[in-house]
């Protein structure tokens, strides 16, 4: 994001907004029955300046003076917002200038603002005008040019666009362009939305801004752990079942967990991670009591399985319905299959988990509530090391630290650290998990 303004995403965007946002809404316009009229299209613009208790508005006031000052022509503001709407509502068959409805827009903007603060006067546009975003937005338009133009019965759109883009605003134009992706269900290769994705970064925008409504082509499902910046499968299934989780049903959590693959991975990603640690564990021959010791310890006692009568390996075998109904119905051409296990890692682990054994003798896991001892744990996970895996060990041990609160050692901490290298864990994994109990000088 420019230095003058902070980043969207800063102001708690997690979509669209602005006028884009506002074009996703009038596009609703051109569903059968719907009222297509000047009425209903300002409606939609006073509903998202509405949003937020009018703070929405703000976005949307300057998106549209950015375009109004501008020198650009009648034709190509009709031009981009017609392809971002999709056709839904044209101001000239209403009697209206593009121009003019834009006014309108910003009237409405200012209206809204005004409610919250009586002296409310709209300020200077701050138009994108950075040479190298513009550079970068320019070459991904071209890129899609043939697509997009052969999804488009609009002439000249991509030159529009590319219009906006260089000669009114950056910013505008970059998501001006995505609207026009996603209206046309032009067809995005994964790495050509890798890079929009990260000239949406630039622009300050939320990840949900580029990926959401895009027809994103993705490459085939895989257990990879690019993209992953925190903790992931198994593991961190278990710390949504942290005290505190507030679905129905067990069942409904673990669906709604393995649903989360973030904005990189293609959908089903973190089924086939959960998939993966689930069914080693339950290859593994670990026995009942075990499992249930290494679940209960990772949730903190959040979803006692032993209470309600659930065994481990009962509990697990759910979890593993769930994924493979998940990928049947995002990823159906992907076969989970568990590869082999690299165990060059087992004996560094294990030392880990040995030398923090005696810290975890006096501790427990729900001290309060059915006590589970610190050393039952620890010796669960020296067996999914030994037995099982030791990526997933090492990843149920640093959350079992965690759910203790056992110090730790800089010294400690850079083993840790060189460990998650070679695991290839992602940056935040132990920043957002054990960082806190480094002791430090």
């Amino acid at each position: 994001m420019t230095q003058e303004r902070p980043a969207y995403y800063e102001l708690g965007y997690g979509t669209d907004f602005g006028l884009t946002a506002l074009t996703a809404l009038t596009e609703r316009l051109g569903l059968p029955g719907a009222d297509t009229g000047p009425a209903a299209a300002l409606k939609c613009a006073e509903e998202l300046a509405d949003g937020s208790e009018g703070e929405e508005a703000v976005e949307l006031g300057e998106d549209a003076r950015r375009l109004l000052a501008s020198e650009l022509p009648e034709r190509i503001l009709r031009t981009v917002w017609l392809a971002s709407t999709g056709n839904a509502f044209d101001p000239a068959d209403h009697g209206m200038t593009c121009r003019g409805w834009l006014e309108r827009i910003s009237e409405v903007s200012t209206a809204r603002l005004r409610q919250n603060k009586r002296s409310y006067a709209p300020p200077p546009v701050r138009p994108v005008r950075d040479a190298g975003l513009c550079q970068a937005v320019v070459a991904e338009l071209r890129a899609t040019a043939p697509a997009l133009a052969g999804a488009s019965a609009l002439p000249d759109l991509v030159d529009a666009l590319e219009r906006v883009v260089t000669g009114g605003d950056g910013d505008l134009g970059m998501r001006l362009f995505l609207r026009a992706l996603k209206v046309h269900a032009v067809p995005v290769p994964h790495e050509r939305y890798r890079r929009l994705l990260a000239l949406g970064r630039e622009f300050g925008f939320p990840a949900g801004a580029v990926h959401d409504g895009l027809h994103i082509v993705w490459p085939q499902v895989s257990a990879t752990r690019q993209g992953v910046s925190g903790d992931f499968g198994l593991s961190q299934l278990a710390r949504l079942f942290t005290a505190g989780w507030h679905y129905r049903t067990p069942r409904a959590a673990v669906e709604n967990a393995v649903t989360y693959d973030g904005y990189e991975r293609p959908p089903g990603s973190e089924a086939a991670i959960v998939w993966e640690d689930t069914r080693r564990m339950l290859d593994s021959g670990l026995s009942d009591d075990t499992i249930t010791v290494l679940w209960l310890a990772a949730t903190n006692r959040g979803y006692s399985i032993d209470e309600c009568g659930v065994g481990g390996r009962e509990w697990l075998e759910q979890v593993v319905e769930v994924c493979e109904e998940h990928l049947a119905a995002v990823a159906p051409a992907h076969f989970p299959v568990a590869p082999a296990v690299h165990t060059d890692t087992g004996d560094a682990v294990l030392r880990e988990i040995r030398d923090m054994a005696p810290l975890a003798a006096g501790k427990a896991i729900s001290p309060a509530f059915r006590p589970l001892e610190g050393t039952a744990v620890m010796g669960a996970l020296e067996q999914v090391v030994t037995r099982v895996d030791p990526d997933l060990g090492f990843r149920l041990f640093l959350r079992t630290l965690e759910v203790l609160q056992l110090p730790l050692t800089e010294e400690r901490y850079a083993r840790y650290e060189t460990l998650s290298s070679r695991f290839q864990y992602g940056e935040d994994h132990l920043l957002f998990s054990i960082d806190h109990l480094v002791q430090r000088s």
